[in-house]
Formats: structure tokens, sequence, C-alpha cells
């Protein structure tokens, strides 16, 4: 903490700055990576056109929502429609103040020794579910001054999965502040340098924090306050050009905010992964951990992926339950836990070694169970005396399986030929008799 606070002016505002830069590039990055990763899932090709590889159509989509025409709606609140957007935005960028990217480090081209970090405070994981919070009340506002019943209803399903998901997510936290010691960021980092990441000791409640993470950035499965089977586009419904494109940036920005923070909780932050650093001194010192930082961070980012483009909507009562009903019950009896093996720590009861280890045994038998028993349960026989679906008169037809089975991997590659020329109608209608 001693280094934080001494920063001069201009040191402040290129830290600043860049955080800034650095989240706008990694929201157009992560929208191709989306797009790519969901078509590649889908057997599409994904956006491919503008740029190489298609990077460019995020900067593409951006230029176009400002280029669109702002509508207001005219029975809303006009101050605070507007408003809404920023309030969601705003929050966003300043929460990654206090994550720290990498150790002190030597600002090119000047002698002046800074940390990989804007500032922080022993609070600091405080702050930022604090400012997180605050975010949610941009969506709550938008949806209730847009004057439309579904935006209201996205609003107010806002509100209630973050009052639900943000009690398991701090109780996930306390686990970590018992054994760490703090609530500033860089310090818990420190405490992960010299033994297990706390992705491995406590590992139930990295489980807890990630599901409230995914239901906190309202991502899918959880996106019910944007749920456009029920409420046509939740929340902003009536949103157009900038404003929208601030909501959208919030999303990404708040993706990229929850996963940072477990990786600077759960996984060790901008320590180099898998022991790189007993082996190359060098691993955690000069920017080398920003890359291992951001690398953590990707994971994360892939695994928001991965559940958008496998896994169907819930419905609300599912979800609701799902989080009072399963989730914090689960991170409350952990928090006991903890505090219970961090008292007998302290009173040098027990060995601290062993308890990591039986907590590593612990997360991979649960690991093991989950794998062997419900995933690999084969599925029950279908009873011969239920008709079958699709069966007798007036059931749809079911078209028949590729002679070779399921087809896996890749799409076959598309490939167009040269239009004959202008057709016209009469011959076609010939032709189709």
């Amino acid at each position: 903490m001693d280094a934080f606070g001494g920063d001069t002016i201009w040191v402040v505002l290129l830290k600043a700055v860049l955080i800034f830069v650095v989240l706008v590039l990694l929201t157009l990055f992560n929208i191709w990576f989306e797009r790519r990763v969901v078509a590649r899932m889908q057997h599409r090709i994904g956006p491919n056109k503008n740029g190489p590889f298609g990077l460019l159509q995020s900067l593409a989509d951006g230029v176009k929502l400002a280029l669109k025409e702002d509508i207001v709606p005219k029975a809303a609140d006009k101050v605070v429609f507007v408003i809404a957007p920023v309030i969601c935005v705003v929050p966003a960028f300043v929460t990654f103040a206090v994550i720290p990217f990498g150790p002190e480090v030597t600002i090119p081209f000047t002698d002046t020794v800074t940390p990989l970090q804007l500032t922080d405070m022993p609070v600091a994981v405080l702050f930022v579910m604090a400012i997180a919070s605050i975010g949610i009340y941009g969506i709550v506002l938008g949806g209730w001054s847009s004057g439309s019943t579904y935006s209201l209803l996205g609003g107010l399903r806002s509100s209630a999965q973050m009052i639900s998901y943000e009690v398991a997510m701090g109780l996930a936290l306390v686990s970590v502040f018992l054994y760490a010691g703090s609530a500033s960021t860089s310090e818990i980092v420190e405490a992960q340098a010299d033994g297990w990441w706390y992705a491995f000791t406590m590992a139930p409640a990295f489980v807890v924090y990630v599901i409230a993470m995914v239901g906190e950035t309202n991502r899918a499965p959880f996106d019910l306050p944007e749920a456009e089977g029920e409420l046509v586009g939740g929340f902003h419904t009536e949103y157009s050009s900038l404003k929208f494109a601030l909501f959208f940036l919030a999303e990404y920005i708040n993706m990229v905010t929850v996963s940072a923070l477990a990786t600077t909780l759960f996984l060790g932050g901008w320590l180099a992964p898998f022991g790189l650093g007993h082996v190359w001194e060098g691993a955690n010192e000069g920017y080398w951990p920003a890359l291992w930082f951001f690398g953590k961070v990707f994971l994360f980012m892939f695994l928001f992926v991965w559940l958008r483009g496998t896994l169907p909507r819930m419905r609300y009562d599912q979800f609701m339950d799902f989080g009072w009903k399963r989730l914090i019950p689960v991170a409350l009896g952990w928090v006991v836990l903890a505090a219970i093996v961090r008292l007998a720590i302290n009173d040098r009861v027990v060995d601290q070694g062993p308890l990591q280890i039986g907590a590593v045994a612990l997360a991979v038998g649960i690991i093991a169970y989950v794998v062997v028993v419900v995933v690999s349960t084969e599925p029950a026989e279908p009873d011969p005396d239920v008709p079958a679906p699709h069966a007798g008169t007036g059931s749809y037809p079911v078209p028949p399986m590729p002679a070779g089975g399921a087809v896996r991997g890749a799409a076959a590659p598309l490939t167009f030929t040269s239009a004959p020329g202008p057709v016209q109608a009469g011959v076609v209608e010939e032709e189709a008799r």
C-alpha cells in the first residue's frame, strides 16, 4: 500500500488514459471474438469482410450506431432517459481503477517507477462491488424512463437480479478476505504468490463467484432483463443510436471487469501461471505480468461466449430459485467453513499445508463426482406405451439424419458461381411447372 498515493499528476493521467483506451479496444475485440466463436460453434463464418479476419467489423458497427437517428419516445422522461446510459457506462470504467495489472515498473523513456495499477485502498474489492451496484441503477432507470411496459419489466428484473446475485457474489468474496487477511487487490495478489491460487484452495467460492458474475452482467443464460422472447428487447427497447451503444459498451466492459476481478482474487492476478516464476525469474518482473493477467481474463471471456453459445435462457422463476435456494446457501455455508479453518490456522491448531491439500482433493472429488455420476449417466430407456414424438397422423415431418451421422467440425467452405444474367419471371414460372 505504500507504493500508492505518491504519483505525480501526469502519471495518474497517463494511467487513466491507458485504462480507458485498453477497455475500449477490448470491447471492440470482444465483440468480434464473440461473433467468431459463436459462428464457429454454429458452423457459420462470422464477420470476415471489414479488415483482416473481420477485425474492423466492431468499429464499423460503432460508427453505424453513432450515425443512426436518435429517437426519444414521447412518453419518456427525457432527462432520466438520457442520463441512464451514462450511469451505466461510467461505473464500468471507474471499477478498473483498483485492478492491478502488474508489479512496480519503470515508465519507458523516464526514471519514474510506479505500480501497474491506478490506485489501491484497504477496501478495494468492496469499492468495486459498490461501484458496480451503481451501474445497475442505469438499467433500472433506463427501463422506467422509457414509458414502455416491456422496458419497465426489464428494469424490474434487473433490480431483482442484482439483489439476488450480489448477495451470493459478496459471500463468495468474504472467504477470500478471511484467507488473505485483506480486501486490498494488490495484497490479495501477493498473498497468492507463495502458495496455491485461491481458485483451487477455495474452489466452492470460486464456482459461486463465476456463476454470480454471469448473472450480475446480465449475460446468457441469465439475460432476463433483455429477454427478446417475452420483453421485445428488455430495458433498452426504446433506445437507439449512441445511447444504445453506451448500454452495449457498459455490458462488455462489465464483463471484462468481473473477469479481471476473478483473475485478481482467484487466479493469482498478474502472477505467472503454472509455477513459471520458479523456473524463470523474470516472469513476474517488468511488463510480462500484464501479459499473464490479460491471458487469464481472456479465459473468462471465452467462458462468457461459451455459455451464450451452448445454454438456453432460464425461466425467471428458475433463475430466482437458483439464486436464493441454491447459490446463497452454498456461499453462506462455505463462509462459515472458511472462517473455522482460518481460525484453526491462526491458533496453530492445524498446519496450513494439509488443509490446502485437503481442499484441492475435495474440489477434485466434487468435479469427478459430477463428471462420472451426472454427465456420464445413461439416458433412461423410452417407455413403449408412450408414443414417440411426431408419431401419428398430422405430425410434423422430421428430416432424416445424414448417412454418415451428425456432421462435425467446421462447415464446408461456401462457393459462389457468377449469375447467368437477368431471368424473366415468366420463364421461372414455366420451369417451375
